[in-house]
């Protein structure tokens, strides 16, 4: 299925099954919010057919944001389950302005990477602060190392807990490799399956830890010397930039 069909001019490559699950959001949160849903915009690499990492999201702009109507859409929470989709981020105009430099990496993930499949775009010309960029990777990174060391004073030997980092893990560290290319002048969407290889090409080092978790190839407990001196490294190049 085309995007068109569901917003004039929307880029047609979003897959079939993402298309058919988007249109029947458009339906539910139309039928919640009515004339105070301004657009529904959905991104993420499930836009990316046949991508191991994908997972669409979505996030729909309200003319204002009320408890009730939030509440009112939580007790939809099996339908979007069987859509597949995850509860959609709620945000007003107001709202996606004035946090260009509180979350500039999640608003630059999706502006990277959307389809707005329902009235007004406001993710494409979005105006994103180097220096705020550079301060959320460099914070992101030192949290990631700083949840590591947690991980392995909690797990206590037990890999199986730090195998539980591994969904949440994969999801921030895309989302800030992905912010450090752009620092570097690549400012288009890369995929998943080359963000560690890019990144290193830009560091002039081979992530050999990050790119196995980020493409399956071990587990984080037998990668975790690895990954640590990896991410230490983008931590440290990130407070350098």
């Amino acid at each position: 299925m085309l995007a068109q069909e569901m917003r004039s001019g929307a880029p047609s490559e979003i897959p079939a099954a993402a298309a058919q699950a988007a249109r029947e959001l458009i339906d539910l949160l139309a039928a919640v919010y009515g004339q105070t849903l301004l657009s529904l915009t959905v991104h993420g690499d499930a836009l990316d057919a046949g991508d191991p990492h994908g997972g669409m999201e979505s996030v729909m702009v309200l003319s204002r944001i009320e408890l009730s109507g939030l509440q009112k859409l939580a007790l939809e929470g099996k339908r979007l389950g069987r859509l597949g989709i995850a509860a959609p981020l709620a945000m007003t105009p107001e709202h996606i302005s004035s946090s260009l430099d509180s979350f500039p990496l999640e608003l630059l993930e999706i502006q990277q990477r959307h389809v707005t499949v329902h009235g007004k775009d406001y993710f494409a010309d979005l105006k994103l602060d180097p220096a705020d960029v550079r301060l959320q990777c460099e914070r992101e990174f030192k949290r990631i190392l700083m949840r590591l060391r947690q991980a392995v004073l909690t797990a206590a030997g037990r890999n199986e807990i730090l195998e539980g980092l591994s969904h949440d893990l994969k999801r921030h560290l895309l989302r800030t490799l992905r912010g450090f290319l752009w620092l570097g002048g690549k400012k288009e969407y890369v995929p998943a399956s080359t963000v560690a290889s890019d990144c290193g090409q830009n560091l002039g080092e081979t992530l050999v830890g990050i790119s196995a978790v980020l493409n399956g190839g071990g587990r984080i407990s037998e990668l975790l010397d690895a990954l640590y001196k990896d991410v230490n490294l983008l931590a440290e190049r990130a407070d350098r930039a």
